[in-house]
């Protein structure tokens, strides 16, 4: 309860979208088959969902998810599935997760993003693709421990004082 707590100016939308190209840009990476790799865009979408239901939607979780598909040349609509369930979540819950600490917030927001890589986990082994094994899994429980990194960081913009004074405490 003593924590202090922040008036945020309104997010710029051209803010959003630079948030999600590079996290898409991110994703894009080559960075192999190594375990471990978050998924970048499942992150951003998921603090977008959270702080900013209205403007960020599972509309745009569908196409992004579809973009990844296509990156990925992986089964059409695998990822997009993910993201609209991770998106669904996300606006369920956006009311209360707000009020809780980083901390805690990383603790909910963990088995949405880990229900993210399970589902196309699921679809590629019913699909008769070969088992890739349990650390594909480990993303999840990456991406939950940059949680409050990424809320740090994508809230900057929104902290800044349109006019900074010395004397104002907020």
């Amino acid at each position: 309860m003593n924590r202090p707590q922040y008036i945020l100016q309104p997010v710029n939308p051209y803010f959003i979208t630079f948030s999600l190209a590079t996290a898409f840009l991110l994703n894009l990476m080559p960075w192999g088959r190594t375990f471990g790799i978050p998924d970048f865009v499942a992150l951003v979408l998921l603090f977008w969902n959270v702080h900013q239901p209205r403007r960020v939607g599972m509309g745009i979780a569908f196409m992004l998810g579809m973009l990844m598909d296509v990156h990925n040349a992986s089964l059409l609509g695998e990822h997009a599935l993910a993201y609209t369930l991770l998106s669904y979540g996300a606006i369920t819950i956006h009311r209360r997760v707000l009020w809780m600490s980083l901390p805690v917030q990383t603790f909910v927001v963990a088995p949405l993003l880990i229900g993210a890589q399970i589902v196309p986990f699921v679809i590629r082994l019913l699909t008769g693709a070969a088992f890739p094994g349990w650390g594909y899994l480990i993303d999840g429980f990456v991406e939950a421990i940059l949680w409050p990194l990424a809320s740090f960081l994508l809230l900057i913009p929104q902290r800044r004082a349109t006019d900074p004074d010395d004397t104002r405490p907020i």
